[in-house]
């Protein structure tokens, strides 16, 4: 998980839209996940096989990451805040 240091004032823009971007990406890549684990539950309940898992478990797998998804959002929502705070506090 990407931390921010809450203690210390963002260098400049460019470091908040860095963090920003790779939280985005990391919480894409998570629903992706997600998603693709609901489609193979789906598909292999469907085709009544197991894909080394039941598909009831595949499908608690998909809302695991899905849910899991809002850490890295809120951490960009979390640095977009900061950002805006010491912005105000500049001025």
């Amino acid at each position: 998980m990407i931390s921010i240091a809450y203690e210390r004032p963002f260098k400049n823009r460019e470091e908040v839209k860095d963090i920003i971007n790779k939280c985005n990406i990391a919480g894409g890549f998570i629903v992706i996940l997600g998603l693709i684990f609901a489609l193979v539950g789906i598909i292999s309940d469907a085709l009544d096989i197991n894909l080394i898992l039941e598909s009831s478990n595949w499908l608690l797998l998909a809302i695991l990451f899905v849910v899991g998804h809002y850490g890295p959002i809120l951490n960009s929502i979390m640095a977009k805040h900061l950002y805006g705070i010491e912005s105000e506090i500049k001025k």
